[in-house]
């Protein structure tokens, strides 16, 4: 099993509270990671999806209790949101008694009623953990295997599939069991058509500014319905809307985010790019890469480190500004190249922004500089220097 970095996170948070929420999209190994951890300590795993299951569950406080010494794995917990309450009470129970943390791991795949459900009834028993896909950093730094995750994305059953043709089938089917069978479970009243009309449109602008009235009129619906499904995409953590940053420059900002589909795979699949050269002769090629770059930078992002992109009026753009949790500002450039350039844009936002330090990520591996402050890097190197803190 590859070993996935956030491992240590979920290990350590059992440490210091009861439950631990580990939230990501279907098939990204959360059912994998969560019973490899189990292996090391008594355990059991309910699957809420399957009714033998579920109907365990029946009085689920004498379960709980008869299972006290052992750590339990409720697997798609959000099909019994009634579930919250009760695992309140029976944290606050075992608190007095004596038997404080460690003791759940609930897997979902970030649904609304989900997030909810647990905030409200579960506030401080509980620490929320996100599983991306894999990244360059779990994968190896070789080129070949960046290439690899970038066409076929993080998905383990995709990205281990050798033969290309059966991993852009695995995620075909991906989203159309996403859009036949989970998205109505969880909101009844969304199109299937319409939401995989948007998603296609999004493949096709990937890392364009949200236009909700612009969007609607090339999927026959409302500017409202298409908000609806770009926050029901993101609550799943399939899309990303990565924020304007905002200071007081005495310029006219862009005030809507960027959306980005966060697995370049999906985005692949979506447009029907089946191989690496399919992909470099197509035209989302370099916002493909802009997408792949920002995505494997902000799944490995320490909790206190923040990202947005800054682009002005005038022209002014960096792709990426991270926010440091020592109070640092970097800007970051992504360019499809083996000898990228910067622009003036960049130069200006810049100056603008008088970031500490000033990177491009492009797609070869040696650091170099390309103005005094800016180094050219690639994003593996850069991704380890973030993950290090």
């Amino acid at each position: 099993m590859i070993d996935r970095r956030v491992r240590s996170e979920i290990e350590s948070a059992l440490e210091f509270q009861p439950a631990v929420c580990l939230l990501g999209p279907r098939q990204v190994g959360k059912t994998t990671l969560a019973r490899s951890i189990a292996e090391s300590r008594p355990s059991i795993y309910l699957d809420l999806e399957q009714s033998s299951d579920l109907a365990k569950l029946q009085e689920p406080a004498l379960l709980f209790k008869s299972h006290e010494d052992k750590l339990l794995i409720l697997d798609e917990v959000h099909r019994a949101p009634g579930l919250f309450a009760t695992l309140r009470g029976v944290i606050d129970e075992g608190r007095r008694s004596g038997r404080k943390n460690g003791r759940f791991i609930l897997l979902g795949s970030a649904s609304l009623s989900l997030i909810k459900g647990t905030s409200e009834s579960l506030a401080g028993r509980i620490s929320y953990i996100d599983l991306s896909p894999f990244h360059i950093l779990e994968m190896g730094l070789e080129a070949r295997a960046g290439e690899q995750l970038w066409l076929k994305g993080g998905f383990p059953e995709s990205y281990l599939q050798a033969n290309l043709s059966y991993s852009l089938k695995w995620r075909k089917d991906f989203i159309r069991t996403y859009l036949e069978r989970d998205v109505p479970l969880l909101t009844p009243l969304v199109s299937a058509v319409s939401l995989e009309r948007l998603w296609t449109m999004l493949a096709h602008r990937q890392g364009s500014t949200l236009n909700s009235s612009d969007l609607a009129r090339s999927i026959e619906a409302s500017p409202p319905t298409v908000t609806r499904y770009v926050d029901l995409l993101c609550d799943l953590l399939l899309v990303r809307r990565l924020q304007p940053y905002s200071m007081n420059v005495g310029k006219r900002l862009t005030k809507s985010p960027r959306v980005y589909i966060r697995d370049s795979g999906l985005v692949h699949a979506l447009l029907g790019i089946e191989s690496l050269d399919d992909l470099l002769g197509h035209p989302i090629l370099g916002f493909s890469w802009e997408g792949f770059v920002i995505e494997s930078i902000c799944s490995i992002l320490p909790w206190n480190w923040h990202a947005f992109f800054y682009r002005t009026a005038a022209g002014a753009e960096v792709d990426l500004v991270l926010e440091t949790s020592r109070g640092e500002r970097w800007a970051i450039e992504v360019k499809r190249s083996e000898a990228p350039r910067l622009e003036k844009g960049f130069h200006n936002a810049c100056q603008d922004l008088k970031p500490d330090r000033q990177f491009v990520v492009y797609s070869g591996r040696d650091r170099f500089h390309l103005t005094s402050e800016a180094q050219a890097i690639g994003l593996g190197e850069i991704c380890q220097e973030i993950a290090q803190g």
